[in-house]
């Protein structure tokens, strides 16, 4: 349907978001920077505890600890009682009093780390308490995000390997294997990335490499007039992807999608013609800021180097409600500087984009 060529993003994502307007998700009286409460039970909208999720562990009780934490700020947002976000709290704390559970999961030479983690775990969790006592609402909402940050880690160290392998056609790509964390630093402010190579590996670390080749250094932003999409990617020149030195070559990514309950991420065909209706990925278009590799409408393998930030609010393009979703791979969320995000137009530039963290799990092509 569209050709290969310098507006080939610009011309698909805008097709989606027109079909998708046509269905009858509306935009009307909404604009990029909407802030507005979710309901609870609705999907989860913060690109940090998706990351979060998304870890490949297997440990009921640091579930139930971040779940615990987590169901906070649905509370805050929906104005619901002091008493609800009490429980919550105690909740994480009856967790916390028995940690062997925690610990459990946890390689014994990473056990003294986990150990500190887990007592600077229980010192938040009692200051939360306080903070719930006085019902400090902006306090409490910082303190929770501390909390949360300390659990990831301790995820994290329960982490023993990779979960799966890529398939051996992809070894010719660079692939992340685990995550890593960009700083994108723009004519407008900073932006950070977690990138996550266990959802998403060949898609993640192509992103990975090209940062570490300085390749999105200079490029500009594209933003079409009302446009929830900010792209960015295209290399000056006549070439619209990222064209291999050593091969001299188009580098072309396939569509990598991991959807909840799988092993490992589907290939080179969308959720929708796999008849993969009602499954969900694994790291949805929930979240403001969620960064997603950019491809031809007509060729799902044909991404290289464009990638966006989708900029659409949640509670218009729910997890599972949207073309999106299992049509273009996510791997990766902003985490920090989202309303740096919302100010990029077209013009902005990316100044510099270096990996600050996690630049040890890229590995590099196999050549046979």
């Amino acid at each position: 349907m569209f050709n290969l060529c310098k507006s080939w993003l610009k011309n698909s994502l805008t097709s989606l978001l027109l079909v998708m307007l046509l269905l009858g998700i509306s935009t009307a009286g909404w604009t990029p920077s909407s802030r507005a409460a979710l309901p609870a039970g609705n999907a989860i909208t913060d690109g940090n505890s998706l990351l979060r999720y998304a870890l490949p562990i297997d440990n009921k009780q640091v579930r139930q600890l971040q779940a615990s934490l987590e169901d906070i700020s649905t509370r805050l947002l929906a104005n619901r009682r002091w008493g609800n976000i009490s429980g919550d709290i105690s909740k994480a704390s009856r967790i916390l009093d028995n940690p062997a559970q925690l610990l459990k999961s946890v390689p014994a030479e990473r056990q003294p780390k986990a150990q500190a983690l887990l007592t600077e775990l229980k010192s938040g969790v009692n200051s939360l308490k306080e903070t719930a006592e006085a019902r400090d609402k902006e306090k409490i909402w910082q303190q929770r995000s501390q909390v949360l940050n300390l659990v990831g880690k301790l995820e994290e160290l329960m982490i023993k390997e990779f979960p799966f392998e890529v398939p051996k056609e992809y070894s010719n790509l660079p692939q992340l294997q685990g995550r890593a964390t960009i700083a994108i630093k723009t004519n407008k402010g900073p932006l950070t990335v977690v990138v996550d190579g266990y959802s998403a590996p060949v898609t993640a670390g192509n992103f990975v490499d090209l940062v570490q080749r300085g390749f999105y250094n200079g490029l500009e932003f594209t933003r079409a007039e009302e446009s929830y999409v900010l792209q960015t990617g295209d290399p000056p020149g006549k070439e619209v992807g990222f064209i291999d030195p050593k091969t001299g070559q188009y580098r072309a990514i396939p569509l990598e999608v991991l959807v909840e309950g799988d092993k490992k991420p589907t290939y080179g065909i969308t959720l929708e013609d796999a008849g993969r209706y009602v499954d969900m990925p694994v790291l949805p278009f929930s979240a403001f800021g969620a960064l997603a590799m950019a491809r031809p409408e007509s060729d799902v393998n044909g991404g290289s180097s464009q990638v966006f930030f989708f900029l659409f609010e949640p509670e218009l393009t729910p997890a599972g409600r949207n073309l999106l979703d299992g049509r273009y791979a996510v791997f990766g969320y902003v985490t920090e500087g989202q309303d740096v995000l919302d100010k990029l137009k077209a013009g902005d530039k990316i100044e510099e984009a270096k990996v600050i963290q996690g630049a040890e799990n890229l590995v590099e092509p196999q050549v046979a």
